[in-house]
């Protein structure tokens, strides 16, 4: 059941995996949003009424009446502290640092890494295969790490029987490596049961990017 916070606003792009967290986080909480589309594609991020809200031109941004945060790791943050219900973060501070520890990892270690201006620059510079092999490269190195992190720790979810914020980051990043870079992930045994069990939840069902209003399929 949705809430009634009809305020919050969220600039999203179907196809971005860091707006994707945002919509994840959102639908688990049960917060109503307004959707607005910001075409990456055609540049849209680059206008003058977008860079007032986000001046590095990212998306996604998030609007909670007077508030703009821009950065999906700061709006999780916002989102758990502003908007209590439903946890995104556990109160064991062991747990509460690795949930925050692997969302960093992908946020930080992984992502920037496979932005789509990242790889057309290898690509023109270097050739496809080299772009490929960067993607796979940084990709595999990161759910490696992340497999180790969290072998010992995960049951049905990343850090137990509860969905929270290192499940919203993997899912994601777990898709888009499988399904546009075609990532095998039988190799990351721990990784591909948390993303099985994400993928039946009906939150991040909601949140995939062909079921947004700007998908083009």
């Amino acid at each position: 059941m949705m809430s009634s916070s009809s305020k919050l606003v969220l600039y999203s792009y179907w196809q971005s995996s860091c707006a994707w967290r945002v919509r994840f986080a959102l639908n688990i909480k049960g917060l109503a949003y307004e959707y607005r589309s910001v075409h990456l594609r055609k540049g849209e991020q680059f206008s003058p009424e977008f860079k007032k809200l986000n001046p590095l031109c990212f998306v996604p941004v998030l609007v909670d009446g007077d508030i703009v945060v821009s950065d999906s790791f700061a709006i999780l943050l916002y989102l758990n502290e502003k908007y209590p219900q439903i946890a995104l973060l556990p109160s064991d501070p062991q747990l509460r640092a690795l949930n925050l520890q692997v969302s960093n990892i992908v946020s930080s270690s992984m992502q920037p890494l496979i932005m789509q201006s990242i790889l057309k620059y290898i690509e023109e510079k270097f050739g496809p295969a080299e772009r490929q092999l960067w993607v796979q490269h940084n990709i595999e190195r990161g759910f490696q790490a992340l497999e180790k992190l969290l072998k010992d720790f995960a049951s049905t979810y990343a850090t137990g029987e509860e969905v929270y914020m290192a499940d919203v980051f993997l899912a994601p990043q777990i898709s888009v490596a499988e399904m546009r870079f075609n990532i095998d992930m039988s190799k990351f045994p721990t990784l591909n049961r948390i993303y099985k069990s994400c993928k039946d939840l009906p939150e991040f069902q909601a949140s995939v990017p062909e079921r947004q209003p700007d998908a083009e399929l």
